[in-house]
């Protein structure tokens, strides 16, 4: 018994001895149907939850499946609450059934009277219910697929949709063997497994889903991999002008489809072709808030068979909403991470569909995969000409004032000099502290307000090293490919945004020979440190090294 890896906890929580010799078997056996939460040197933890459970079982996993494997790799008896748990979500995931009925309805199948009596008198969906059909079914139109499901998740029952996708309009697209340079081109095996996962044989099973994997470890691929698998029209939905562009050059040197199959959707031009690239913005402009969205009907323009959505994490939700009435068509989701931090990722799962893969951010780095990277928090203290005006603020202006620190710039200028011939990111939150420092550094600066014309020019001269530094606003944090990027300094953030700390280090993850550093400059007992903390615990449960530095004023003392 003393050999077995996992403790199993009474709030569901599972702890992973790292240096058992049975981690890796463990470890793939519990990954399916629990999160992981904390991944430290020794021991790991994950957690249980009825989302971690549904997704197990939109894969296929059993309540039996999920016992043995805590049972064989388990030091101690399993608490009994924690089992019950587990079965209690296994049962609500396949509660109610949604399958076709016919070409203008579906048929909702409900396995107790209890829940079906629930499910019709709702408000909603009482008014929806086309036929009661005994014992336990009742018909729906079938536009209500997506809002169906949305109000059950929020009732805590996902339902298991078994009506399977319109096909789309057919595109002719393959995978090539060599990249337009010449280059071999073949999918790594995890993200063969990815692709696989989600296409499920083109079966009613696969077709929704999402797929977690780190910055660097290649999620456009996957995302290709699938196109070229449904090899139908496609619409891809991006976080800014600079991934679109990004997505454009993948598909045009990685597949088979020429440039006038691809269509860019953004505010200087308006392409509708069979597959088509463009940005949540787009979607989401409207000219004033009570306005109509001005380009959602892209979502509806041509035959698509599969939607994208990039990032997933952040989609609007508007989009959210947009994609309730597309439930028909095939939906992938490519994120870094699925955390939200407005709490909407019962949506995520409801309506783009189940984390279908998963891969922690250190196995791909120890397999060489994405850059190796150590972290620092620098900790330095505000100028004293600031501290009276800290403490007379208010919350929201304390942390801007802690943010601003005017010592930052010299403590980047230190970290630089420690990087020589290193290229270095400097991201922030805000505008005119950016500004300073790209005076400060000569270095160019991009925000929102850079034209995607000027912001693409920059971003090839840094990948060429033309530019040794560059600034950037949180434009940056999302789908920027900078490959040789190894160094970034974080001078400010978002309240301790985990998922802003996911894609910032993200920025310096693609493979290279050197080790990839990561800095984030925090004022000294201030709101700023508070909130560094929640980053700090996120990168050091991602499994990542954090040093934590004090600046004396002339040097970085560790």
């Amino acid at each position: 018994m003393k050999d077995k890896p996992i403790i199993v906890q009474s709030d569901g929580s599972i702890l992973l001895e790292v240096q058992s010799p049975e981690y890796e078997n463990a470890r793939d056996a519990v990954l399916p149907f629990a999160e992981l939460v904390k991944s430290p040197e020794y021991v790991h933890t994950y957690r249980i939850t009825h989302l971690s459970i549904w997704n197990a079982a939109a894969l296929g996993i059993t309540y039996e499946d999920v016992a043995g494997s805590l049972r064989e790799y388990s030091r101690y008896e399993i608490p009994a609450g924690v089992l019950l748990r587990i079965r209690d979500a296994f049962e609500r995931w396949d509660a109610v059934r949604l399958v076709k009925h016919d070409v203008k309805t579906l048929r909702i199948e409900v396995k107790s009277r209890e829940l079906f009596d629930q499910i019709v008198s709702r408000p909603g969906i009482r008014e929806a219910v086309i036929d009661l059909m005994p014992p336990l079914s009742f018909t729906i139109d079938a536009g209500m697929r997506g809002r169906f499901k949305h109000m059950l998740i929020k009732s805590g029952f996902p339902v298991h949709d078994l009506v399977g996708y319109d096909q789309g309009d057919s595109l002719d697209v393959d995978l090539r063997a060599n990249t337009l340079s010449g280059q071999q081109f073949r999918l790594r095996q995890y993200q063969k497994e990815a692709s696989g996962h989600f296409w499920a044989g083109g079966s009613i099973t696969g077709g929704q889903g999402i797929v977690v994997l780190p910055c660097g470890a290649g999620k456009t691929i996957v995302g290709i991999s699938v196109m070229a698998q449904a090899k139908t029209q496609t619409l891809i939905l991006c976080t800014n002008v600079s991934a679109v562009r990004q997505w454009i050059t993948e598909l045009l040197d990685k597949t088979t489809l020429k440039p006038e199959d691809i269509g860019e959707y953004t505010g200087s031009k308006k392409e509708i072709r069979p597959v088509t690239v463009t940005t949540y913005q787009m979607l989401t402009f409207r000219k004033d808030k009570q306005g109509p969205f001005e380009h959602m009907k892209l979502m509806r323009a041509r035959n698509w068979g599969l939607l994208i959505y990039d990032e997933v994490h952040v989609v609007p939700a508007p989009v959210f909403r947009a994609t309730t009435e597309i439930q028909a068509k095939r939906r992938l989701g490519l994120t870094a991470t699925l955390i939200r931090e407005d709490g909407l990722e019962e949506d995520a799962f409801s309506l783009v569909g189940p984390k279908c893969y998963d891969v922690p951010w250190k196995e791909l780095e120890q397999k060489g995969f994405i850059a190796e990277a150590h972290c620092y928090e620098i900790r330095l203290p505000l100028p004293p000409e600031k501290e009276r005006e800290y403490a007379l603020a208010g919350d929201r202006a304390q942390f801007r004032i802690a943010s601003e620190n005017t010592y930052k710039d010299r403590v980047m200028k230190d970290i630089i000099h420690r990087h020589v011939n290193e290229p270095v990111l400097v991201i922030g939150q805000y505008v005119s502290q950016l500004k300073r420092i790209s005076d400060t550094l000569s270095a160019p600066l991009i925000t929102g307000a850079t034209p995607n014309s000027k912001r693409d020019v920059l971003y090839d001269a840094f990948r060429k090293g033309e530019i040794p530094v560059l600034v950037v606003s949180k434009v940056a944090n999302f789908a920027i490919d900078l490959p040789d990027a190894s160094v970034a300094i974080q001078v400010s953030g978002t309240f301790g945004s985990r998922q802003e700390e996911a894609q910032r280090l993200g920025r310096i993850l693609r493979p290279k020979e050197r080790i990839s550093t990561f800095y984030s400059l925090v004022s000294r007992q201030t709101s700023e440190e508070e909130f560094a903390h929640k980053r700090q615990i996120f990168l050091a449960e991602q499994g990542y090294k954090y040093t934590i530095e004090e600046w004396s004023g002339n040097d970085l003392n560790p």
